[in-house]
Parts: C-alpha cells; structure tokens; sequence
C-alpha cells in the first residue's frame, strides 16, 4: 500500500459499516441546510454542465416569450451533480413557485391528486427519485402530464364512477438517478431531457472558488485545485470535503478564515480521501481484492463480507466509481482488480493481469486453468482485449 492509502494491510481490522463517508455522493440529513445555502440561484451562477444549461435555458426563455408553461422536464445522472438545483432554477427562471416531492412518498394514486389539485397556474412540481413512484401514482401521472386532468374514481364496484378534474397547467420536473427503470410511457412524456455528466477538475475548482466566497473562507487556488482532484468529478463532496477543510483550517491553520494547500492536503489525510478520491471503504475493497483473493474473480457476497459490509453498499457505493476509474471489472465470476487498481495500492499486477505469458502467478492463486483467460482477456480500462 502506497503513502497516500489510509489504514493498513488487512481491510477487515477497521470497521466501516456505518461510518458516514466523505465521499458519498448522496446528501446527508445533517448537510441539506449547508447544501441549501450554497446552491446557484439562476443558470448564470449555474457551474458546469454546459450544454444542458444551453438548452434549458433556451426552453425557459422560449416559454417566457409565449407567456406560457414550459414542457415538462427530466433530469437524469448520478447523484450530486445538481439534478435539484437545476430544478429550483427552473421555478426561480419562471418566476413561479415550486411544489416538491419525492417517488417514494406517492405509494397511493391519491397522494398525487391531492398534490396535483392544489397546483396553481404555471407552478413547477419537481418530483425527486421519480423512478420509486407507485404503479398507481405513476399511471395517474400520465394523463396529468398530458390532458391536464386527473380522474377521481367514485363509489366502488359496478355502480363507480370516473369524474374528471381539470388541473392547471404546470411544469413537472423529475429526477432520477436511474433513467432506464422509468416506463417508455412516462419518460416519452417529458418535452426536454437532460442527462449530467460528472464534472471535470477545472469545472469543480470553479464551483469551490464560488462556495468558498459564500462559506466566508480565503481558499488558495492550489488548495481549491487539490480539493477538486479528490472530489470524484462531483460538486456535493466538493462542497463537503470543502467545509472540511475549513473545519480543519479553523482548528489547526492560521485561524484567520485562509486555507493554504498544506491545510487541504492534511485535511483530506485526515478524513482518509487519497489524490484520487478514494476512501477508507474503496481501498479496503481493493485490498481484499488483491491482497486475499490473488486478483479476483471474487464474488460479491464474499467480498462485502471480508469489509464488513452489506453488498448492496459495495455495489451501489463503491463499484461505480472503482469501475469508472479502471481499477475493477466485472466478470461472469465476478469482481476482478485491473492493473491501475495493483500499483494503486504499490504492488506489482500479476503477469496474467497484463497480457503477459506464462503461469503460476499470485493472480491465480488457488484457482484452475480456466480462470486464467479472465486476467488476458482484461486490459488497463476493463474492456476486453
């Protein structure tokens, strides 16, 4: 293990089920007060995502001039990338007000047209997580976004009747870090859609400069630029891992609000997030990987065990961003380290795990003939050779 890893070793000997993460793209309970006051107003303090700034921004004003409702929006991509901002920008754009709400809260048809019923005139609803929504909700949904109307079902039976309810016209914004589970029925009805892409490091240093200002902090350049790089190309852990390092400035610097690059770098050593935004929990992940189990495959269960997680955790926290980084690959076996994952952590990759001959390497300890095309067939960015 390298000088920039945190822990030692062996994964297992500290626990991390539990522990909050610096890193994890979703927001926390106790931040949203702190994520609220640092959100853009409009899309002209809106940083990054340029083209789907451009084009919404084309929608909302094209609206404005016909003195009407936009069409309704979708916004997709991973979690923190500003999905809920952009939708708050869209009512402030408008100059109306904004309805929130979230798919799990409408498990019955009826949340939603008691929502629906008392919408205004041009009112934006933004819908969070709209791929958890209930069946029910979600095929009242349509002819809502459609006619405009909602029908309440009366009376039970035979003798029941559909009186239709004429609602204002409205802009729905949805939200979903998972576009594909969405129906083509609902996704079809949505006039523009924008999908976010994960910022890069120029982007994240210019979001931080912007967060700084607001937070009251002196941040230098280099420090915003390194607090980037570890940011995972996402403004909410730049933003965390920001107020971090103002806490660790306040503590341990000068005292007088700056923060200087060597603040930064002892900050984010101490909360355990290395130069490439990995943290105590991803490189227990890689070590048990390649350190216990020769390279991989390993399969899921086993490896969420030898952390000391559930698996859903490792595959849904972990696993996106060590896939994006080419530092593992899933196979029909399972979970197998990449070379970049190897000298990450300051070992020498297996023979096999480069496209090299010959056998017998650590990479395949404890495993038969068959598994060795796994390693040949893997090159440096996961894809088959």
């Amino acid at each position: 293990m390298n000088g920039d890893e945190p822990g030692g070793d062996e994964p297992g000997g500290e626990a991390v089920t539990g522990v909050p993460r610096e890193v994890d793209p979703q927001v926390n309970p106790g931040e949203m007060a702190e994520e609220s006051a640092l959100r853009p107003r409009s899309l002209a303090e809106f940083v990054g995502q340029p083209v789907v700034r451009r084009q919404l921004g084309l929608v909302l004003e094209a609206a404005k001039r016909r003195g009407g409702a936009p069409d309704h929006v979708l916004l997709a991509g991973p979690p923190g990338l500003g999905k809920t901002t952009l939708a708050m920008i869209v009512a402030v754009e408008l100059g109306v007000p904004v309805r929130v709400t979230s798919g799990p809260a409408l498990q019955h048809a009826g949340d939603l047209a008691a929502i629906l019923s008392s919408l205004d005139e041009h009112e934006v609803l933004f819908l969070d997580e709209i791929h958890r929504m209930s069946r029910a909700a979600e095929e009242m949904l349509y002819l809502a976004m459609e006619d405009f109307r909602v029908d309440v079902v009366v009376g039970k039976g035979p003798g029941a009747t559909a009186i239709p309810l004429p609602l204002p016209r409205f802009t729905l914004v949805g939200a979903t870090t998972r576009a594909g589970m969405l129906p083509s029925p609902l996704r079809d009805r949505f006039g523009f859609t924008g999908h976010l892409d994960f910022y890069d490091q120029a982007d994240l240093t210019r979001v931080l400069e912007r967060s700084s200002r607001l937070l009251g902090v002196d941040l230098a350049p280099d420090a915003a630029r390194e607090i980037a790089g570890r940011s995972r190309g996402t403004p909410r852990i730049a933003n965390r891992l920001l107020r971090r390092v103002r806490d660790f400035g306040e503590v341990h610097g000068s005292g007088d609000g700056s923060v200087a690059l060597s603040d930064a770098r002892a900050a984010l050593e101490l909360f355990a997030v290395d130069r490439l935004g990995l943290d105590r929990l991803d490189t227990a992940v890689l070590d048990a990987i390649c350190r216990r189990f020769g390279g991989g495959p390993v399969g899921l269960s086993t490896l969420a065990l030898t952390v000391g997680e559930e698996p859903e955790t490792v595959e849904t926290v972990c696993e996106p961003f060590l896939l994006r980084q080419g530092f593992l690959a899933r196979t029909p076996r399972g979970r197998v380290a990449l070379p970049t994952a190897w000298r990450h952590l300051g070992l020498t990759p297996p023979v096999q795990s480069v496209g090299g001959a010959g056998g017998g390497g650590s990479g395949l300890a404890g495993r038969g003939e068959d598994d060795a095309p796994l390693f040949r067939e893997f090159g440096e960015g996961g894809r088959l050779a």
